[in-house]
């Protein structure tokens, strides 16, 4: 894993996107990379972890290249960007070495095939950072986090969702509010099953149908009905995405 001015300038032109053959040759010479390969990209959204700059290559034979710096849209905070040479393990191991680092929150874009697509795998790894939860310390793969990344992608449409299908409920005092999102997001967690999700809340399960029912006119939505529960989840993860506590 290495970081460095040098590196820095070889591999901004590659994550900006739309570098010439002639570029990515010369990157892939001056950092001693393969043209094609398995890359992704990483976007950190605090300082790299002094453990993570090292040279050589990780247990499963993945390779690093940190890049300088780069701004967050909107200029409040620096991003730091990786380049990795997957090896046989694939993104998921990068991502979990960022996690036993302590690093985080970050993204972790799909694989691409070769230098000249870490621009666009730049972006998506930087998607991906964006549906880690305010103040976490989450390293997630895009793919993991696809629908959510369509809302951050359109925020616009993401507040109106939000507003839509969680209006009623934003009226109610927080106490009120945070309990009934606690409780649809645990039965969420459980599977859609009462019995468990009153265990893990500590109440009867007739307090957890009651919490569903009422949340479900609150928000003139069922449980029971897929497309309407797509609408609750979705809303769910806008709210859980936003700097405001539920």
């Amino acid at each position: 894993m290495r970081r460095g001015t040098r590196y820095g300038a070889l591999l901004g032109p590659l994550l900006a996107g739309g570098a010439t053959p002639a570029l990515v040759t010369r990157a892939a010479r001056g950092l001693g990379l393969p043209e094609r390969g398995r890359y992704a990209v990483v976007v950190l959204g605090t300082p790299v972890p002094d453990a993570a700059v090292a040279e050589g290559p990780d247990a499963d034979g993945s390779r690093w290249w940190w890049g300088a710096a780069e701004v967050s849209p909107g200029g409040a905070e620096s991003r730091q960007v990786a380049v990795v040479l997957l090896g046989p393990a694939g993104p998921a191991r990068a991502a979990a070495r960022l996690r036993e680092l302590g690093a985080g929150p970050g993204g972790v874009s799909p694989v691409v095939g070769s230098l000249a697509e870490v621009g666009a795998a730049r972006r998506l790894a930087g998607t991906a950072l964006l549906t880690c939860e305010p103040g976490s310390r989450e390293i997630v793969r895009l793919d993991e986090r696809l629908p959510a990344a369509l809302l951050v992608s359109r925020p616009e449409l993401s507040t109106r969702l939000l507003a839509e299908v969680f209006g009623p409920l934003l009226t109610l005092v927080p106490a009120e509010r945070s309990l009934l999102v606690e409780t649809l997001e645990t039965w969420l967690e459980c599977g859609g099953s009462v019995g468990p999700a009153a265990a893990r809340l500590g109440c009867h399960r007739n307090t957890v149908f009651n919490r569903l029912r009422r949340l479900e006119r609150l928000t003139a939505r069922s449980l029971s009905r897929p497309r309407e529960l797509v609408d609750l989840v979705l809303a769910l993860d806008v709210l859980r995405l936003s700097s405001a506590p539920p």
